[in-house]
């Protein structure tokens, strides 16, 4: 089990057999320190690290921005278009990538910056855009 407080945190481990709950700590990114069986070992330094966390999007705004990418590109129903599909695979050129965007921009009523835009390429990237677009406006 593990718990994040501001820039430290901390592990526990269970043991069945015991039911001993040794714990790990991480403070502030920079040392770690195991105590296992009531026995410490040296804090080990770490280097200053920065971490990125990423989540995807729900599955039903893939399913939405693949409905909205068929329809751009005149797909037809059984086409398999899936969070993995890049738009150049599926025939998509940089206007009806254009056209995708402001579909999505109409769809979800967000406005996407023309840099982030330049950086879709895959149906997954409009989806993770949007939800973060969502989560901004909503901020």
């Amino acid at each position: 089990m593990a718990s994040v407080t501001g820039t430290s945190i901390s592990m526990t481990l269970f043991k069945a057999a015991s039911l001993q709950a040794p714990s790990s700590r991480i403070c502030d990114l920079k040392s770690v320190f195991f105590p296992v069986n009531r026995k410490s070992f040296t804090p080990l330094r770490l280097q200053p690290l920065r971490f990125h966390i990423s989540c995807a999007a729900k599955p039903e705004t893939v399913t939405k921005v693949c409905q909205i990418v068929k329809k751009q590109l005149a797909l037809p129903d059984d086409s398999a278009v899936s969070g993995e599909s890049k738009f150049s695979a599926l025939g998509a050129d940089s206007l009806d990538t254009v056209e995708i965007v402001m579909g999505l921009e109409e769809e979800f009523g967000i406005s996407v910056e023309e840099e982030s835009a330049q950086s879709i390429a895959t149906v997954q990237d409009a989806a993770d855009l949007i939800e973060k677009l969502i989560e901004n406006k909503g901020a």
